[in-house]
């Protein structure tokens, strides 16, 4: 009787399915798909079962409709987008699986509060992931043939079709995907991989069944197969679907109601800003407190006067001062508020002063009072651990005993300012965040965003990682050990320094660090160098500015040649847009997109000639990854 059972309830699931989605399939082979090859199918399971392990199904919901759209933007308005909105089903119970609509009306009227409705004439591109034993005979003859990757460790697999519900009898129909739209289904995979972990839940919703995420956009570049002759694609996912980065029609979001378009393209008024000695953006003057003037609309940009204002306006302002307003509208979510010291500096050195700290310890590498010394050559005591953190009271500060104790969370976890704070004891008026960015944001990426380091740690093996042109870091080395007690005794960290701030006498091994990190500073350029140096798991650069030095054309050149994973840090979103342009033009796309690292300092600073939001380490991107 129970085998009946399982056998009548088995027929039951293959014909309707479970859960919110439009029941299962005809189960049709993919490899009846014209033109389609077996390897390309391979690559599709793949990519599916990787976007599984991430589990986008744990936040995402099907209320949540994504935007997505398929090359730049500059082609978005002369070619069509087969399927620009895409949805999550199985979230709250059910099948798990996707749905592509051919329009964001489309997926309103298909989503429903418990379950999907039948919409007659909306054709939707699902991918439903069904167990191996529900699986049609057909599927499991190409899974077993073309030894496709089971997703989840019960070894989901995934159906593809069209369905469509009929006007006239009110039943689903369904056919056999083309070529095309499995293209646009790999690209919506491999993005959506990338970018989904990246939500933030809107603060104010506690709702977890039906949570919003913050408004979100992001251009990730795709790299297709080569059987599919390798082109890369810029794929573009945004929440909510009409989600852009630049609002050219939203005119009234920047004007009032009586605002005319013939109003917009007219300069703002000046607004007078004190904020200490700038530069203009346009002629690059330094500018007195009293006489600064900034775009009353956007309120990033600098001018020296009138004159400069309108005329960059003209020129190039104009055209940016709606994507600088949606950066400006960022900042307060940018902003670490769980700490409780003033973290707008406008001056290093006052608030340096406020903290009592000021030429004091590693802290005199903040302010300019000590530029007269080359880094990596502040006098320091490096023995005395009060003295390196300028005599912050010894609960303010992390201490050199050992961090985890058997049964304690796996350090990998650790993803944020407040669980470090918690695992260490420090109070959040403790201002080493500022300082401790640099280690730990090397310490995320080794062990969150590239998961072969992490491996390799895990199992108690050596890590080589390429660290280029250090700076300010050369004196706060011994800040770096926390990393050492992070990973709490896994595998060895050898990290190679490399760059021409160096000083000659500091060349070679760094001393009295801890026996499972070893730093090994080597003087010059990273081209000239890496051939002498042990091939690297991981190649970093932190606040690494890539367009304002030629010399980084080399180094692209050599983590493109070895096809190394490779992080770079960013201040601001400006200077990231300014990489990613270097790199693409180098040939290297990114295959982790740009987003807020978690560890950057909390210290807002103020750049030269604008007033964008600004953190040490703030932003975080990868290529080879």
């Amino acid at each position: 009787m129970e085998a009946q059972l399982k056998d009548l309830f088995s027929r039951i699931h293959q014909q309707f399915g479970t859960g919110p989605g439009l029941g299962t399939g005809t189960g049709t082979c993919l490899l009846k798909v014209n033109d389609l090859s077996p390897s390309f199918i391979k690559s599709i399971y793949k990519a599916l079962a990787a976007m599984y392990r991430t589990d986008p199904w744990k936040r995402v919901r099907p209320n949540n409709l994504f935007g997505f759209r398929v090359g730049k933007d500059s082609d978005l308005s002369a070619k069509r987008q087969l399927y620009p909105c895409a949805q999550f089903i199985g979230g709250d119970g059910g099948d798990l699986g996707i749905h592509l609509f051919k329009s964001e009306q489309d997926g309103l009227r298909v989503t429903g509060l418990m379950e999907s409705k039948f919409v007659p004439n909306v054709e939707v591109l699902r991918v439903v992931f069904e167990k191996e034993a529900l699986l049609f005979g057909v599927n499991k003859r190409m899974v077993c043939s073309l030894s496709l990757e089971g997703s989840g460790s019960e070894k989901y697999y995934p159906i593809v079709d069209v369905a469509r519900c009929d006007s006239k009898g009110g039943g689903i129909r369904f056919r056999d995907p083309n070529l095309e739209e499995l293209r646009y289904l790999y690209a919506f995979i491999k993005a959506i991989t990338l970018v989904h972990p990246l939500l933030q839940i809107q603060e104010n919703d506690k709702n977890e069944k039906s949570a919003k995420f913050e408004a979100f956009i992001e251009t990730v570049d795709v790299d297709f197969p080569a059987e599919l002759a390798g082109e890369i694609v810029a794929v573009t996912i945004s929440y909510p679907p009409n989600q852009t980065y630049e609002e050219k029609q939203s005119i009234s979001k920047f004007s009032n109601s009586n605002s005319s378009p013939i109003k917009y393209l007219e300069p703002p008024k000046e607004e007078e800003e004190f904020l200490g000695v700038r530069k203009c953006e346009l002629c690059e003057k330094s500018i007195q407190i009293d006489q600064t003037l900034s775009c009353a609309r956007c309120k990033s940009v600098i001018y020296c006067g009138p004159t400069c204002q309108k005329n960059h306006w003209k020129e190039a302002h104009k055209n940016l001062c709606a994507l600088y307003k949606s950066m400006m509208d960022r900042e307060e979510e940018l902003i670490l508020k769980i700490f409780k010291f003033n973290f707008v500096v406008e001056n290093p050195c006052k608030w340096l002063e406020s903290m009592g700290l000021h030429k004091k310890g590693i802290w005199r590498r903040i302010c300019a009072c000590f530029n007269h010394y080359p880094f990596g050559l502040l006098p320091i005591n490096n023995n005395d651990n009060f003295e390196i953190w300028g005599g912050l009271d010894g609960r303010e500060i992390p201490s050199n005993n050992t961090l985890y104790k058997t049964g304690n969370s796996n350090p990998g976890f650790l993803s944020s300012w407040s669980e470090y704070y918690n695992i260490r004891n420090l109070p959040l008026s403790s201002p080493v965040s500022v300082i401790l960015s640099h280690p730990l944001t090397i310490y995320y990426i080794l062990t969150t965003l590239v998961i072969s380091t992490k491996n390799r740690l895990i199992k108690g093996k050596d890590v080589i990682l390429h660290y280029l042109g250090p700076a300010v870091e050369l004196d706060w080395l011994q800040t770096f050990c926390e990393m050492a007690h992070l990973l709490n005794g896994s595998g060895n960290l050898k990290i190679y320094m490399i760059g021409p701030e160096i000083p000659t006498n500091l060349i070679g091994l760094v001393p009295n660090l801890t026996n499972k990190l070893r730093i090994n500073l080597v003087r010059g350029l990273y081209q000239d160098q890496f051939t002498n140096l042990p091939s690297p798991h991981l190649i970093i650069g932190l606040n690494c500015d890539l367009e304002s030095c030629s010399s980084w054309n080399g180094v692209i050149g050599v983590i493109k040649g070895i096809n190394v994973p490779a992080f770079f840090t960013e201040k601001s979103e400006i200077l990231c847009g300014n990489a990613k342009r270097v790199l693409r033009k180098s040939g290297l796309n990114l295959s982790h997109p740009v987003g807020p690292n978690p560890f950057r300092s909390p210290l807002r600073e103020k750049m030269g000639s604008n007033n964008l939001p600004c953190f040490s380490n703030g932003f975080i991107f990868g290529v080879n990854t």
